[in-house]
This record gives C-alpha cells, sequence and structure tokens, in this order.
C-alpha cells in the first residue's frame, strides 16, 4: 500500500504540473481544473495510505530519507528546467520562424513569382486589412500576411475593423461589410494605393505587381484573319463559352503582368503596327494576310519588333517568308505520341524543356507542357538574316511525329517527319543600327499551337507559364518571367480553437508526462522491491 502511495503522489505530482501547463499553453481550464482535481486527489491517497506506525529512526532511515528527499528534489529541478527549455525554443520559434512545407502541392509555400515580387520592391509597401476579429478569413489573410513578411522587410501588415476606424474607411471609400485589403505605398501628398476585395495569393501579388508597376506595356493582337479575339464575344455554344472564358482569363492575366492588351486591325491602321507596340501577338489566324501587311509585319520585325505567333492547324496565313527570316518553318503535319500518350495521341505531353530564360523555371519545376493539334517546327539554318539567333524551347519525346493524314489509329508512316521535333522555338536578331528601330533587338516566339491559349489547358500551369513567360521574354520585361501562384485544388482539415487546444495538449503536456509518469512508476516498483 505504501508503494501504491508513492506511485499516487508521483502522478499527482505530474497532474498538477499537467493542470499548469495546460491552462498557460492551451486556455482550456475545465480541462485543467480537471487535472488540479486529479492531482491533488492522489496526493491526497499518499498522506492517507502514508499513515500508520512510525518507522523505528536509524542510520538506514535516515539514508531512505535522504535518498527520496534527493529524488524528490532532482524530479523538481528536471522538471523546472524541462518546462524553461519548452517556453524558451517557442520563444526562439517565435522569434526567428522557419518552417518546412512537406506537402505534395507546396500548399504552404509562396509561388516563386510572388517571392520575386516581394524581393524587388523598391520601398516599403503596408497591407492593411480591413477586418474585424471575428471574421472568417481573418485567420487565413494574417497567416498569408505573416508568410509575405518573411520573405521582404519592405512588406508590412496590418489588420484595421472598419467599425472602429470609420475615418480610414472614409478615405479609401469602402462599403459597408466589404472584405478588402488596401495596398499603400509612401506617405502623405506621395502615397498610393490599390485595393483588392478577394483574398488570395494570386490577387495580392497582383496587387503588389500593380502597386510597384511603372507604366503598361502595350501588347496588341492582330485580328481580321481568325485569329482569337482579346474581346469577350457572345459565345454561339457550350465549346465557345469555354474558348472565351479562357481569352478573358489570359487578357486578365496579361494585365496583372502589368501589359495592357488591345486588339489591332492592320487594314484598319494603314498597315502600320503602332510605335508604343511592346509586343504584337498573331493568335491562331486562319486566312492569308494581305501583301501589304505582310510587309508591316516584316518592315516591324526589322525595326526591332518583338513578335509572338501562336501556330493553326490547316491553315496558310502567308507568313512562312517572315518566320524563315528568323530561321523557323511551321511543319505541315500534326504533331502525334502514342508512346508517351497512347490514350490521346494527339495531346502532346513534353517536359522537354531547352536551358532558355523562357523555359528554365519550367525545367526546374519539372512541368509537362501540354498541346493539343500541335504543328511541329523546323530550325532554318540557311536563308536567314545575318545575325539570328534560333533556339528549340520545347521538343516532343523522341517517339512523336508529323501525322500527314489525321485520323481515328494515327501510325508513323514512311516519309513522315518523326524524333524530337521542336513545338516552341524563339530568335532573336541585334537592330541596334537599324532605320527607324523601335528596339535594340528582334524577337520572336513561334509556338505550334494556338488552342494552347483557349482550350481548358490554359488553367495548366506548364502551359500558362510557358505563354505568359514567352510574352515576358519578347517584351524584354525579364523580371516578368516566373512560376505564377497555381489554381490549388486541394482539401484542408478546418481546425478550430478546441480541437487545436486538443492537439496541443495531446503532442506537448499529456504524452512526455504520460512517459515520465511511467518512468517514475517503474523505477519506484524497483526500489521497493
Amino acid at each position: 500500500m505504501k508503494t501504491l502511495g508513492k506511485i499516487a503522489v508521483r502522478w499527482g505530482i505530474l497532474m498538477l504540473v499537467a493542470s499548469a501547463l495546460t491552462a498557460g499553453l492551451t486556455s482550456s481550464y475545465g480541462l485543467a481544473i480537471a487535472l488540479a482535481v486529479v492531482g491533488g486527489v492522489l496526493v491526497t491517497v499518499r498522506v492517507v495510505v502514508g499513515g500508520g506506525p512510525k518507522r523505528p529512526e536509524g542510520p538506514a532511515v535516515d539514508s531512505a530519507a535522504a535518498r527520496s528527499g534527493f529524488f524528490y528534489g532532482s524530479a523538481t529541478v528536471m522538471i523546472a528546467l524541462t518546462v524553461g527549455l519548452l517556453g524558451l525554443t517557442n520563444y526562439i520559434v517565435a522569434k526567428r520562424a522557419k518552417t518546412y512545407d512537406l506537402t505534395a502541392k507546396k500548399i504552404f509555400s509562396l509561388a516563386p513569382q510572388t517571392v520575386t515580387t516581394l524581393k524587388n520592391l523598391k520601398e516599403p509597401v503596408t497591407a492593411i486589412g480591413f477586418l474585424p476579429p471575428d471574421h472568417y478569413a481573418f485567420g487565413e489573410l494574417d497567416e498569408l500576411f505573416r508568410r509575405y513578411a518573411q520573405e521582404s522587410e519592405q512588406f508590412h501588415a496590418e489588420f484595421k475593423d472598419p467599425r472602429k476606424e470609420p475615418l480610414l474607411a472614409a478615405k479609401y471609400q469602402l462599403k459597408e461589410g466589404q472584405t478588402t485589403v488596401i495596398l499603400t505605398r509612401g506617405q502623405g501628398a506621395k502615397e498610393s494605393h490599390t485595393s483588392l476585395s478577394v483574398i488570395s495569393e494570386q490577387d495580392l501579388t497582383n496587387a503588389l505587381i500593380k502597386l510597384d508597376e511603372v507604366g503598361t506595356q502595350k501588347l496588341y493582337a492582330l485580328v481580321g484573319h481568325g485569329e482569337w479575339t482579346m474581346e469577350a464575344l457572345p459565345p454561339s455554344g457550350p465549346e465557345d463559352e469555354e474558348s472565351i472564358r479562357s481569352i478573358s482569363e489570359l487578357r486578365s492575366s496579361l494585365m496583372q503582368d502589368g501589359y495592357a492588351p488591345a486588339e489591332l486591325n492592320l487594314a484598319e491602321h494603314a498597315n502600320e503596327i503602332p510605335r508604343d507596340a511592346a509586343v504584337v501577338m498573331i493568335a491562331g489566324a486562319k486566312t492569308r494576310f494581305t501583301a501589304a501587311e505582310v510587309k508591316a509585319i516584316d518592315d516591324y520585325l526589322a525595326e526591332g519588333g518583338r513578335l509572338l505567333y501562336f501556330a493553326e492547324f490547316q491553315a496558310d496565313p502567308g507568313l512562312d517568308s517572315v518566320l524563315a527570316k528568323y530561321g523557323v518553318k511551321v511543319d505541315d503535319g500534326l504533331l502525334a505520341d502514342d508512346k508517351v500518350n497512347p490514350g490521346d495521341p494527339f495531346l502532346v505531353v513534353s517536359p522537354i524543356f531547352a536551358d532558355h530564360e523562357i523555359t528554365r523555371l519550367l525545367k526546374s519545376q519539372k512541368m509537362n507542357v501540354k498541346m493539343f493539334t500541335a504543328r511541329g517546327l523546323t530550325v532554318l539554318r540557311e536563308g536567314t538574316l545575318d545575325g539570328v539567333t534560333t533556339t528549340p524551347l520545347v521538343v516532343t519525346s523522341p517517339y512523336a511525329w508529323e501525322e500527314s493524314s489525321p485520323g481515328d489509329r494515327p501510325a508513323p508512316d514512311s516519309g513522315e517527319k518523326a524524333g524530337s521535333i521542336p513545338m516552341v522555338v524563339a530568335a532573336t536578331r541585334p537592330t541596334k543600327d537599324a532605320a527607324n528601330k523601335r528596339f535594340d533587338e528582334t524577337r520572336v516566339v513561334v509556338m505550334g499551337d494556338s488552342q494552347l491559349l483557349v482550350d481548358a489547358a490554359w488553367k495548366d500551369e506548364a502551359d500558362r507559364n510557358l505563354v505568359l513567360n514567352s510574352v515576358a521574354w519578347a517584351s524584354a520585361q525579364t523580371s516578368k518571367i516566373t512560376i505564377r501562384p497555381p489554381d490549388r485544388d486541394i482539401s484542408v482539415i478546418d481546425i478550430d480553437q478546441p480541437m487545436r487546444a486538443k492537439i496541443q495538449f495531446l503532442s506537448i503536456i499529456a504524452l512526455p508526462l504520460v512517459l515520465v509518469g511511467l518512468g517514475l512508476t517503474i523505477t519506484t516498483l524497483r526500489r521497493d522491491r
């Protein structure tokens, strides 16, 4: 019975320690009181069991008492040191929070575009979250602000309750009940700001880019030859509706990256490309350009212009002579690959990238580009202009070929081009000495697939970043070549405060103290044998 009493008092002391830790670390006061009561009962058991005849005094008894005192003293010191060490560790972690994202999709990591944007902030930016503490999105936004602040000392964040800050809400013209984040830069008369109502990493990063952007780059999309239009037209069917939605997303992405997209019909502008054109896009032209239009494009490139050309299957817009000057030929066949994608050979999947500014990040992230109804490209080494450098950026697997007569069961035939075939090609040519020079270098990117812009694959990270990085490279905006925040289709567990408290209690209080208690029990049993 006395042995049980000793065990009881040890467990009682541990329960009292657990009660104090529970109240301090988890704020679960009900559980803390219950542990204190149990601890008190166990200590009382020791007092009751410890009664009885007084043990005779003597050297052996004094020695046992000394050992017992030493044991209790050592245990107390060890518990104090453990609690102190835990407190010190928590303090250090709070001050120097280093986190590791072990999730497969890196859902707790900022995208490279976000990190680059934060690193490139030229002056301090303050993010003001106009949310009351009881708002459902408060915790999520607070965590997002914390990650941004860890990446840049130029980023600061704070929260304001719009109900308690009416003057500030009026300054930024906030509407009642509106979830808003205001990004401000500068002070007083020099203050500039932008706002966003949708809270996500993509929107917050885009707002930072918009705030930090110096001017916009004009992007002209040529129309009049069946190209994909940048404007939203009434859909004629479900497929058309999906295409228009994708084009709308493309336009939005370009604007978020600091471009001002606009349509340009050369026939309406005296076959001249405006001088403010940072880049020109030809997206899926189906009918032939006139001789005057071809000359306008040729002259534009000779002056150091920048062009993005997206080829269309079974279409000849009559620009072969212009592209050939820059070392690119669009082949007639349709790319197919029944080894990499046997279920749908005409959906060509490729992870093979060149070490080029446009594709370097896609290569490092081990992404796969997907193109449907893509035409193969040929890199020309003869007949090009002086100084032209042509680089294949994305090529197919060695098992691909160009199908000359597409059908339900495509197979490579004799005479058809096969092997690692370029799907995307970039070309440059110095134009410092050109007459009527626009830029010091001509830049051309040719892609074998225009459907890349409008089908459901636009939401694919690799395809989206390939297109936007090509625009950035062509317009010499290399700081915009990055990997943008993805649209993550993930499920997360919603952990409320009571559940969080239970997890904390089990992991940092209950489990360690149970292990200590078992150790003390075993030690007591051995000593009393």
